[in-house]
């Protein structure tokens, strides 16, 4: 009996083992198995000296979403990138290990500027690489997409995470009324559309 119940013993730490192994596996965002959650996509706008540049983003905005970034891809649409939010301006490092293409790096500002860009970063790098300042988000497009679009520091990037969307609703136009004073424009009073 105690032979038996040593074997059951046994058997069970075993199972537990390799079920905390597994458990350990699926939990790293890193694995290239790993299932992660992005926010997104949106449009982020960067006001460049040639004029603006829209870009559909994914948002990095959990531990595990920026932990993993663009890791594991083979490929990203030319006007694609991903939007880290740090939840707080401070000095940060990226690195490319496990990321198989060539990024852009764009370090931001609370306030939206971009304070310093990184190009062509390797891919599959372990090399940290410093925003140098605090900051607030990066931005990742593909390698050689910062200069094709014109974007450098000092642009301003209009996001939400910002406040410097510019998709916030304007206020109702005014029409003078036969007494002189203003009233809202019925064709604004109800507003523009929301999207759902």
């Amino acid at each position: 009996m105690t032979r038996l119940i040593s074997s059951v013993l046994a058997a069970f730490s075993a199972l537990m083992i390799s079920t905390a192994c597994a458990v350990a596996q699926v939990s790293d965002p890193t694995a290239p198995d790993a299932v992660v959650e992005y926010g997104g996509p949106e449009p982020v706008v960067i006001d460049t000296a040639n004029g603006p540049v829209t870009l559909t983003v994914e948002l990095a905005e959990t531990p595990e979403a920026r932990q993993r970034g663009l890791m594991h891809r083979e490929s990203m649409g030319a006007d694609e990138g991903m939007l880290f939010d740090f939840q707080e301006e401070r000095v940060v490092s990226i690195w490319m290990e496990n990321t198989l293409i060539g990024l852009d790096i764009a370090y931001i500002r609370s306030d939206g500027t971009i304070a310093k860009i990184i190009t062509g970063a390797q891919p599959m790098s372990r090399r940290q690489l410093y925003s140098d300042v605090p900051v607030l988000s990066v931005l990742e497009i593909n390698s050689g997409r910062a200069a094709e679009l014109g974007i450098a520091p000092g642009d301003v990037v209009r996001h939400r995470w910002f406040g410097t969307a510019e998709d916030t609703p304007a206020a109702p136009a005014e029409t003078q009324t036969d007494e002189g004073g203003s009233e809202p424009d019925e064709r604004d009073a109800e507003g523009e559309p929301s999207e759902g």
